[in-house]
């Protein structure tokens, strides 16, 4: 569930779907109240300069960017890779993206 907490559906913020109605009333009530300690920009955040957190890729004017193709793993590979991810899935490392493929 998303909600916004300010004018003109400003301010998202997402939260879990297994809370129940109080609870999200609950929460959403204390993120308004609360609204100013959450960094919505590098801007907000007190005490961070944005020259710590931005970075950039410097590039040579005369290079394009390109898109390599995609491999296929050998099915042994495939396996290693499967256990890696469920692993790192049960441990709250990663989370699945619904609608993904």
């Amino acid at each position: 569930m998303h909600a916004y907490l300010g004018e003109n559906d400003t301010l998202l913020v997402i939260i879990v779907s297994y809370l129940t109605g109080e609870q999200e009333k609950s929460l959403i009530s204390i993120f308004r109240k609360e609204k100013e300690a959450i960094g919505w920009t590098i801007s907000d955040i007190k005490g961070i300069s944005p020259a710590i957190v931005q970075h950039s890729i410097h590039l040579n004017d005369d290079v394009t960017p390109k898109r390599n193709p995609q491999c296929r793993l050998n099915p042994i590979m495939q396996d290693a890779v499967k256990i890696k991810i469920l692993k790192l899935l049960d441990n709250g490392i990663i989370y699945a993206i619904p609608n993904s493929q």
